[in-house]
Formats: structure tokens, C-alpha cells, sequence
């Protein structure tokens, strides 16, 4: 098919256009053998605007309307005028009888998500960043979506096919507030729009601590003389690394923060795995606890450790204590030792249904989680080869070599676990961030919210060692952006929630925020928060 754009509207361009059609039909004759068609299958030439000059020549029969050959998917083919029928927007919802589906969000279909109260398929829908986006079917993603897009306008929904609308929607969080937009102006005259990726400094950084860990493994798991002073010291320096992977190269990318290239940061994702997670398991856990942050109901993290221990300050006879709560400021660092050991063993890992996400209502079925359960099973099965049966096999089947990877984990889960609870559990962090809107109804400050329910320490070095963890509050605030511009972002974050009068908490030094998290966990733990004070007698 030729594409013309002139006009024929006078004797000149029907003479043209009637000695081209002569030619053509020569040619085909020539070529074929074959005579002219029947008058009903001769080109038509007809005169038409400019604008649809696109199809001016083409055998069309008497009873054919359509230029597009039966059967056609037209969603499929690329289109030269763009086409207004492949979406539905949120406004249309109502307008449109096609898609005044109503359901609650627990009908929601694996290939569907809600956002504000509208149901999008998202069965065909080609997201920016990736595959990601499927791991959410079936769930409502409105404060996931808002905050991971800070540049979110009411254009991006229109990209997605509206289905339908939820019955059972009720927003707790609030955004697009004033504390909100002029943290965002601030802040993006730091860093661009496109630009909140990692840096080069980044990238180098993420190379040195993966090349270490590789190396270390392929120690780890070939050496014949673990049981030695040398063994002990692999072991923690091994666990150490492991720990960096988590903390500087999985979580940037599971973020979708290391790079623009969603590829890129599914390859580097797979570090969760690398050193006994599980990639799509943390996906569950992660963005819902950054979603919902110190929400007592909402958060996964706030209640992982129950009933061992409690994050939550609950008040005192509230059924999840437990009396040896009392003693949790002594024992809670012992007990995140284990973390890596209940990780690696995780039953979990079977079905992919993270057991925090689920209890708050994630659903964790849609075909997406459902095709790369067999992945997480291999890479699970590849971790326990190489760091449990060739630490045995290389050095026999005894206590010592016992002890020697159970020292490696414990390496890994206190430098891991120890930076994770620093981060909300500290004095006068907000344990109950929308207390407003269970006492009246109205939707709370979603981005006020995270900075009081985070804490941050040190400065820039404290970041190049902790994959930005350190920042906490920017973090939350800002969770799509590369841990490498926290620092430079930070000085603004401060001032702006001073002028707002935002309760920002931050600590020199990490052992400073460590003895406040000691603080607070003895303090959850008796009770002392909700106790009376006495009266000090002073006027």
C-alpha cells in the first residue's frame, strides 16, 4: 500500500492518478499472466480530504466497508493516526454502562488493580518499568502506585483500560497535600526528572561489593579448612558481604531506583536470592511495609517478630502481650541473629504467599507470583547447595563446620537486621500514624506520615555503606530514587519539614540511634510509655 498526502480534487490529479492505476494494472499483467480484474475488483479511486488520502488506492469490493482484513486485532498493529479506543480513563467509568462493573476489592481478578477506587486491566497493559506491575493483580495499589510515580498526574492512569470501580474503597492516606508538593519542588531542583537513577558512583560501588561477594562465595563454599581461624573469619566476612548485596544492590533495584532499564534492575534484584531471600517475597513484604509504615494493622514488619517480640507499643493488657515482653530490650538483638536462619528455611518459598503481606489482605495468586514459584524454588535450592551441603561436604559432617555456618549467618542477619530495626523503632517515633483518621474519619498526610515514622543518621559514608538505609526518612519519601542522591537531597528534606512543622528525627551517629531503639524496645516492652507519670509537684 502506497501512503500519498495530496489532494484530488481537480482534472489534473484524477489524470494522474488514473494513468498511475493503468501502469500498476500493466505491471501486474506482465508480471502475472493474468488479466485485468472484473470491474467490482478494480481499484477505486475516489476523491476524499487530505486526511484520508492514507488509502486512495486499494482493491475494494462493492459490499467491503473496511480496509482491515477480517479477524484483525487492531490493538495489536501500530497505529499511523493515534486511536483513542485502546483505553478507557477513570472518567469514562461513569459514563460508559461497558464498564459500570462494581465489585469490592477482594473480587478483583488476577490481571486487575484498583487505584483510587477504579478497577484497570492490566492483562495487556506495557508498563515503563517493567513486568512488576503484575505482581500486584488482584490487590488495591493506590498508595503503591502514588508512591512510587512522585510525578504522577491524572494522564498516566489513562494509559490503562478502566474496568470497573470498588464499593469498598476508604482512602486512610491523603496526598497531593501542600507539605507534599513543596517537598517534591525542592527536592527536583536537585535531582531531575530522569535523573533519580544511579550515578556512576553507584554503579561502582554496586560492581565492588558483588565481584567481593562472588569471590567470598566461591571460597565459602570450596574451602577444605573452615574449621580454622581462617574459616571463622571467612565466615564473617562472608555474612558481611552477603549483607551488603541486601542492602546496596537488591534493594536499589527491587526498588526499580538503580536503573532507568527495568532489565537491569531485575538482574540485579536477584541478589535477594543470592544470599537466601527471595526476591519476589520481599516485592510482598517491602512495598506493603512502605506503603503502610508503623501502621499497626497494614505494616508487615510491625508485627514479623510477634509474639517472640513486639514493635508495636501496644497498650498495657492488650491481648499481644506477652509477660516476657519485659525483658525484650535484653534479648531482641540476640533473637534477629536468627534472622537469617528462619529466612533460608522459609516454607514461604514454596507458594510465594509472604505470610505478613497476606495476613493484610495482598493477594499473592495471579499468574505472575504463580509462573516464577518453580524460579524461587531453584534459586533456593541453589543457596542451600552452596552454603550448607559444600561446607559439609568439604569439611565433613560435624559440629565445628556446623558452627561455622551458623556463624556466617549470624554475620549476615545482625548487620542486616540491626540497620532494619533502627530505622522505626525509635523514642517518639509515631506508632499509630493514622490515629487521625480513626478518630474522624479524615485521610491523613501521607508523606508527613513517613517522616515520623522514620529516623536518620550519619551522612554520606554511613550511605555508602548501608545502601542509603542510614536515610531513612528521604528513603520513605522518595523510595523510586537511587540511595546515591540521598545525601544531597537530605539538608532540603530538613528544612522544609521545619517549616511545616514535621517531626524529623536524626541521629550524628548510629549508636545514637541504636540506644534510642534500645529505648524503645524496653519501653514496648514494659509498658512504660502507657503508664502514668507521677505529678513532680512543682507549680
Amino acid at each position: 500500500r502506497t501512503d500519498l498526502a495530496f489532494s484530488l480534487t481537480d482534472d489534473r490529479h484524477h489524470r494522474i492518478v488514473r494513468r498511475a492505476g493503468r501502469f500498476f494494472e500493466k505491471k501486474r499483467e506482465q508480471a502475472t499472466g493474468l488479466s485485468p480484474l472484473p470491474n467490482t475488483q478494480q481499484p477505486l479511486f475516489v476523491s476524499f480530504p487530505p486526511d484520508d488520502a492514507r488509502n486512495f488506492w486499494f482493491p475494494q469490493s462493492p459490499s467491503t466497508s473496511s480496509t482491515m482484513p477480517p479477524n484483525a486485532d487492531i490493538s495489536r498493529l501500530r497505529q499511523r493516526i493515534p486511536s483513542t479506543t485502546g483505553t478507557v480513563s477513570a472518567a469514562d467509568v461513569d459514563a460508559d454502562p461497558a464498564t459500570q462493573s462494581v465489585r469490592s476489592i477482594k473480587g478483583l481478578k488476577g490481571t486487575e488493580v484498583a487505584i483510587d477506587g477504579v478497577i484497570y486491566d492490566i492483562a495487556d497493559f506495557v508498563h515503563p518499568g517493567g513486568e512488576v506491575v503484575k505482581f500486584f493483580g488482584g490487590n488495591d495499589v493506590t498508595v503503591q502506585y502514588k508512591m512510587i510515580h512522585p510525578h504522577h498526574t491524572a494522564k498516566h492512569l489513562e494509559k490503562m483500560k478502566a474496568v470497573g470501580k470498588v464499593n469498598d474503597y476508604k482512602p486512610e492516606y491523603k496526598f497531593d497535600t501542600e507539605f507534599e508538593r513543596e517537598i517534591k519542588a525542592e527536592v527536583f531542583k536537585i535531582v531531575r526528572r530522569g535523573r533519580e537513577f544511579g550515578t556512576t558512583g553507584f554503579f561502582f560501588r554496586a560492581f565492588v561489593y558483588i565481584s567481593l561477594f562472588f569471590f567470598l562465595q566461591y571460597t565459602f563454599a570450596t574451602s577444605t579448612n573452615l574449621n580454622s581461624t581462617q574459616g571463622i573469619l571467612l565466615a564473617i566476612a562472608f555474612g558481611v558481604s552477603g549483607a551488603t548485596i541486601g542492602l546496596n544492590v537488591q534493594h536499589d533495584a527491587n526498588h526499580g531506583a538503580a536503573s532507568k532499564k527495568p532489565w537491569v534492575n531485575d538482574l540485579l534484584g536477584f541478589g535477594a536470592d543470592l544470599i537466601g531471600g527471595c526476591k519476589w517475597s520481599w516485592l510482598a513484604q517491602h512495598w506493603t511495609h512502605h506503603a503502610y509504615t508503623n501502621h499497626a494493622d497494614k505494616d508487615p514488619d510491625s508485627f514479623s517478630s510477634e509474639p517472640v517480640f513486639n514493635f508495636n507499643d501496644y497498650p498495657i493488657g492488650h491481648p499481644k502481650r506477652r509477660w516476657y515482653h519485659r525483658f525484650q530490650g535484653v534479648y531482641f538483638l540476640a533473637i534477629l541473629s536468627m534472622y537469617w536462619l528462619s529466612m533460608i528455611f522459609n516454607p514461604q518459598i514454596i507458594d510465594l504467599r509472604h505470610a505478613g503481606a497476606a495476613y493484610v489482605g495482598i493477594q499473592m495468586e495471579n499468574d505472575f507470583i504463580v509462573k516464577r514459584r518453580k524460579y524461587a524454588i531453584m534459586m533456593r535450592a541453589m543457596y542451600l547447595f552452596l552454603n550448607i551441603y559444600c561446607p559439609f561436604a568439604n569439611n565433613g559432617f560435624n559440629l565445628s563446620t556446623f558452627g561455622i555456618i551458623m556463624l556466617m549467618g549470624v554475620a549476615e542477619s545482625l548487620t542486616l537486621s540491626v540497620l532494619f530495626s533502627l530505622s522505626h523503632n525509635f523514642e517518639n517515633s509515631d506508632r499509630n500514624p493514622t490515629e487521625a483518621f480513626l478518630n474522624t474519619g479524615e485521610p491523613v498526610c501521607w508523606f508527613k506520615s513517613q517522616v515520623e515514622t522514620s529516623s536518620t543518621y550519619g551522612g554520606a559514608i554511613a550511605g555508602y555503606l548501608t545502601g542509603g538505609l542510614n536515610f531513612q526518612v528521604e528513603h520513605h519519601l522518595f523510595p523510586r530514587m537511587s540511595s546515591a542522591w540521598y545525601p544531597y537531597i537530605a539538608p532540603t528534606v530538613r528544612e522544609v519539614c521545619k517549616k511545616h512543622g514535621v517531626k524529623y528525627a536524626y541521629y550524628p551517629w548510629i549508636w545514637q540511634n541504636l540506644f534510642s531503639t534500645v529505648s524503645y524496645m524496653h519501653k514496648a516492652g514494659t509498658g512504660a510509655n502507657w503508664e502514668l507519670n507521677p505529678l513532680s509537684g512543682r507549680a
